[in-house]
């Protein structure tokens, strides 16, 4: 395991809005694996990292992604509550590849007073204690791999749900320093996913076969009825709540805030966004 923090801090200089732009439209009608060799090619093996919870989407991509550079870096969060089938998945996945799987975890210390000011199952209470709990075991963890690097691969597909409807392929991500944010599968369907996975022999999550269409941590996910929304079985019990973590886009809602400076015991400056 590669642990996060062997490159120093990105430079952040690489690219503005305006060429992402520029590239963001050349890549529009071009297939995925275009744009990941460009970006092999623009960014480098250690500035460049796929970003994967391990669901259908960072499996076509990392399959994708091996083909034209087996020392792609793969980076996974482990939150501490993610389905025992998640963690045999990544076992696949590196014996399948032959790859290095690189796990960050959150930081036991805030995870600990965490749970001992709201609980273990916290997120069941409240919609800003579900994103304190997120952001501890998410997105903090997240932003350490991303200070490292200077472009992230993601599998965020527009179709998903409505936040994500108008992702492009090529962004700069502000709400994570500047990097360049990566979505080689923006244009793709649900049905394009498994074709690609079903042709190419491609591993995917046993949670799929016990009909989950969104895979998150143990206790947050479920399976859904045929024909629900995809995202539907994430934090169900919730209403009218982003249906996000915050990884993908910035969540304020004051409460959270409140909390989350709390728990880091002094004020959140910019580590909010993502």
């Amino acid at each position: 395991m590669r642990p996060a923090g062997t490159t120093p801090p990105s430079r952040r200089d690489v690219m503005d809005d305006y060429e992402a732009g520029q590239w963001a439209v050349h890549f529009e009608d071009k297939e995925p694996e275009d744009l990941l060799e460009w970006a092999f090619d623009r960014f480098g093996e250690q500035r460049l990292a796929l970003i994967s919870s391990f669901q259908a989407e960072a499996s076509v991509l990392i399959d994708m992604a091996w083909r034209i550079n087996p020392r792609v870096r793969v980076v996974t969060v482990d939150t501490g509550r993610l389905p025992q089938e998640t963690y045999e998945l990544i076992d696949r996945v590196r014996d399948h590849y032959g790859i290095t799987v690189e796990v960050v975890m959150p930081d036991p210390v805030l995870i600990g007073r965490m749970v001992q000011r709201h609980g273990i199952n916290l997120f069941y209470k409240d919609v800003n204690l579900r994103l304190l709990c997120c952001h501890l075991r998410k997105v903090l963890p997240l932003q350490g791999v991303l200070d490292h690097l200077d472009a992230w691969v993601t599998g965020l597909r527009r179709a998903q749900w409505a936040t994500r409807a108008n992702i492009r392929k090529v962004e700069i991500d502000h709400d994570h320093g500047g990097l360049v944010k990566l979505n080689p599968l923006a244009d793709w369907s649900d049905d394009d996913v498994w074709d690609y996975i079903r042709q190419n022999g491609v591993p995917y999550h046993a949670l799929y076969d016990r009909g989950y269409t969104s895979i998150g941590c143990a206790p947050c996910t479920r399976p859904v009825e045929p024909g629900a929304d995809p995202r539907s079985g994430r934090w169900w019990w919730e209403k009218d709540a982003p249906k996000e973590c915050g990884m993908h886009c910035p969540i304020e809602t004051g409460g959270f805030e409140h909390e989350v400076e709390a728990i880091l015991g002094h004020d959140l400056g910019g580590q909010l966004s993502g």
